[in-house]
């Protein structure tokens, strides 16, 4: 007979409300995505990205994009708006959140739009696709920096197919191509961030949502956004 100690039991709690994770769209490996076999699921998504950059990005489920149980979940139209859902309790009083796009599965990364503050309070969060997002089979991540607590990064990611917008859209004051990189921080990569502030990314992009009474920049050496943050070696 297994005998549950007090403190055994307060760890089951903690893990039963541990952090965020994506819920829609589906994420590789999630236990919402109905392509992915009870053998490959993580009953661990919420956990954030090792701290030693090992398996950055999308917790290396990447690798899935083009295989059965990493197969599209969703079609997007370029300049339409569509939301995500987050799942989970342990918001550590928000932080800051940015959706991108990667087109080279997970190489390279394009940031289209990004909330300073109060993210994830809320389950859902809209966003809107630029219309001249690229038409084609792409990685979506959505990554969040927490304001309380160890210093992580988490990053759940979603195989989805962007259809082109229809010839008669305007062409965007700010092209795709030129929206920022990735911000990649606590994962052993020189650039980290700051408890209690919200981080203010260094180029958050056009699109950006401010809710924050407190940021702070990034501490030491980062990605200021300009050019396409690269996978760390693994």
């Amino acid at each position: 007979m297994k005998v549950f100690t007090f403190a055994s039991i307060l760890g089951l709690v903690a893990m039963a409300q541990a952090h965020m994770e994506l819920s829609w769209p589906y994420a590789f490996r999630s236990k919402f995505n109905p392509n992915v076999p009870e053998a490959l699921r993580d009953y661990s998504m919420t956990n954030p990205l090792f701290q030693a950059g090992g398996n950055y990005p999308c917790k290396g489920y990447q690798v899935d994009f083009n295989k059965p149980e990493g197969k599209s979940v969703v079609t997007w139209q370029a300049g339409g708006t569509y939301n995500l859902t987050l799942s989970g309790s342990a918001t550590h009083e928000g932080g800051s959140c940015q959706v991108s796009l990667s087109y080279d599965q997970g190489r390279t990364w394009k940031a289209f739009h990004s909330w300073i503050g109060q993210c994830p309070l809320k389950p859902t969060w809209s966003f809107t696709l630029p219309n001249d997002t690229p038409a084609g089979d792409a990685i979506f991540s959505w990554t969040w920096f927490n304001k309380i607590g160890n210093r992580e990064m988490y990053m759940n990611c979603a195989h989805v197919t962007i259809q082109g917008r229809s010839k008669a859209a305007r062409s965007p004051s700010d092209p795709f191509s030129s929206r920022p990189s990735q911000f990649v921080a606590n994962v052993n990569n020189g650039c980290g961030t700051l408890e209690g502030k919200d981080v203010l990314f260094p180029n958050p992009g056009p699109d950006t949502d401010f809710n924050s009474a407190g940021t702070a920049p990034p501490t030491g050496t980062c990605n200021t956004g300009r050019r396409s943050a690269q996978p760390l070696n693994v």
